[in-house]
């Protein structure tokens, strides 16, 4: 009994064994996915933050900081972020959305006869800032996988250099002990017809 029971957590090792490699497989390919966008997707956030940089430093040369600040002040309605979630692969990851981030002039809330340069800054900054979202999704999304990718890797490990040859160990001594057990019965056997043979 104590063998079948052994042997049948040996085969739900094993199963559980293959669906772990097959996820972890899985997860390493959206791992891989996930890390080229983020790479494009870094650089050019870089390039927005710079231009967005250089935009404001231009601002601040043609207007005093006062007006940059009132400005800044005067923008009626904030950008909402809605933060939704996915499954990949069993992780699940969030999405990440910005409404009402890049604005028209007139949305913008301050006077339409302000500088060229205050809204070109104004519309580098709301570019910066969708790609700032974009980027936190995808940032996200790669640490969660990591995560996950680092207990699946645990798991197939543990199964396959402790659980399984632990119990493949078992069940070897146990079939040993019974074809021991059967051995002796069968000397025994042997004896006891000998015996009766000779009566």
């Amino acid at each position: 009994m104590e063998l079948l029971k052994i042997k049948a957590k040996i085969r739900l090792a094993k199963s559980g064994y293959n669906l772990l490699k097959k996820k972890r497989d899985g997860l390493i390919l959206e791992f891989f996915d996930a890390l080229k966008s983020a790479k494009t997707l870094r650089q050019d956030l870089v390039k927005a933050f710079i231009l967005a940089n250089d935009k404001m430093n231009l601002t601040r040369m043609l207007e005093s900081d006062l007006k940059i600040r009132s400005v800044a002040k005067a923008i009626k309605e904030h950008p909402k972020v809605e933060l939704e979630q996915k499954n990949v692969v069993g992780v699940i990851v969030p999405r990440i959305k910005g409404e009402k981030v890049q604005k028209k002039l007139l949305e913008r809330g301050y006077e339409v006869y302000s500088s060229a340069a205050i809204n070109e800054t104004a519309e580098a900054y709301e570019k910066l800032t969708e790609q700032i979202i974009v980027v936190a999704e995808v940032e996200t999304t790669l640490r969660r996988l990591i995560g996950e990718i680092e207990k699946t890797k645990r798991r197939v490990n543990a199964l396959e250099f402790s659980v399984i040859p632990n119990l493949q160990r078992v069940s070897g001594i146990i079939s040993f002990r019974l074809q021991e057990m059967e051995r002796d019965n069968f000397t025994r056997l042997k004896l006891i017809k000998a015996r009766l043979a000779r009566t």
